[in-house]
Formats: structure tokens, C-alpha cells, sequence
């Protein structure tokens, strides 16, 4: 017991000591001039502090992208092209993330997506023996308009379908036209043998 006693006795003295003092205090300044310095270093290197107004690029070509973040240093990515708008212009921004008005920092990237030149094509399905009513609603589900301009041809079937035509012309069925392209009706009249 008396062997505890004096390491314990011992361990109290060093505590008590000039130089466990000394070590405590220079380790407590370097932690804190660690911590500064770091602190320090991180605002200049992440640019802390500096903010940059995202401006509204919706509606603009890439070339005006280009110019206005090029005067403010940020970057932008063209991430994708979104179905045809007909309400902005052809090739122009229809969205941006980050969005106009937020902070920024310099060399941002901004995202951006695209407003392509036209609606998608979509294949014209074959639509022959239908009738007009299941031929309409066929047409618009995958997004033509259906035109006022009947054609009718001498058949046996009312209303059913005997053809699609497009500008006056016929059209056959897997031909490739753009969304929002308005096809007229070719159908029999009921006549027919």
C-alpha cells in the first residue's frame, strides 16, 4: 500500500511541476493557433463570404448564358433538353438550378436545361379499321392534334378509318412526325359494297 501511496505522491508532484504546466499551456496555444489558422485558411480558400446574385437566365440563347456568367465568373453545364415549349424560343434556357436570385460563390457551376427546336417525333401508328372516335382519342394520347379536314372514300364502314394524311398528303403508318402536328382523317362513308 505504501508503494501506491508513493506513485500516486509522485504523479501528484509532476502535476504540480513547472514543466507538466509548461507542456499543458504550449499544447492549449497550439490548438489555438491550429484552429485559427485553419479557420483562416478555409475562408480564403472557399471564398467565404463572397456572394454572387444568380441572374435570370430563362429565355436566353447559350450565347448570352455565356456572356452574362462569363462578367460574373461562374460556370454553367447544359444537363439536358426538356420537352418543346412553344412559349420560349428555340435553343433558350427554360431552367436553371441554381435559380435566379440565389447566392453563389465564384466558378459556380450553374445548371441549365434546354428548350429543343422542335416538339419530338413520334411514330404514326397504324390506325386502319378503327373507328373515328377510338382514332381521335388514339391520336391525341400521344400528343397530335386531329385536324376538321375529313376525307371520305367510298367503303362499307362508317366512320372508320382508311388512312391519316398530313398537309394533304397520305401518310403511312411508322412515318415519324413532330408532337403537335395536326393530322386529318381519311374514312369510309358507308356506302360501299
Amino acid at each position: 500500500m505504501s508503494n501506491l501511496t508513493e506513485k500516486s505522491g509522485g504523479l501528484f508532484q509532476f502535476i504540480k511541476s513547472k514543466s507538466f504546466l509548461t507542456n499543458i499551456i504550449i499544447a492549449v496555444v497550439a490548438i489555438f493557433i491550429f484552429v485559427f489558422g485553419l479557420q483562416w485558411w478555409l475562408g480564403v480558400t472557399t471564398n467565404h463570404n463572397q456572394k454572387i446574385q444568380v441572374p435570370n437566365l430563362h429565355k436566353m440563347s447559350l450565347d448570352e448564358v455565356t456572356q452574362k456568367l462569363d462578367e460574373l465568373n461562374l460556370d454553367f453545364v447544359v444537363i439536358d433538353s426538356a420537352s418543346y415549349n412553344p412559349e420560349y424560343p428555340k435553343k433558350s434556357i427554360i431552367e436553371q438550378d441554381p435559380e435566379a436570385g440565389d447566392f453563389v460563390k465564384e466558378k459556380r457551376k450553374i445548371y441549365l436545361t434546354l428548350n429543343p427546336s422542335k416538339y419530338r417525333d413520334v411514330v404514326i401508328p397504324d390506325l386502319n379499321g378503327r373507328t373515328r372516335r377510338q382514332a381521335t382519342t388514339h391520336l391525341r394520347s400521344i400528343g397530335f392534334k386531329v385536324g376538321s379536314n375529313v376525307t371520305w372514300v367510298h367503303d362499307i364502314g362508317k366512320d372508320v378509318v382508311r388512312g391519316l394524311k398530313y398537309n394533304g398528303q397520305k401518310i403511312e403508318p411508322g412515318t415519324k412526325l413532330p408532337k403537335q402536328t395536326t393530322i386529318d382523317l381519311i374514312l369510309g362513308d358507308g356506302n360501299g359494297n
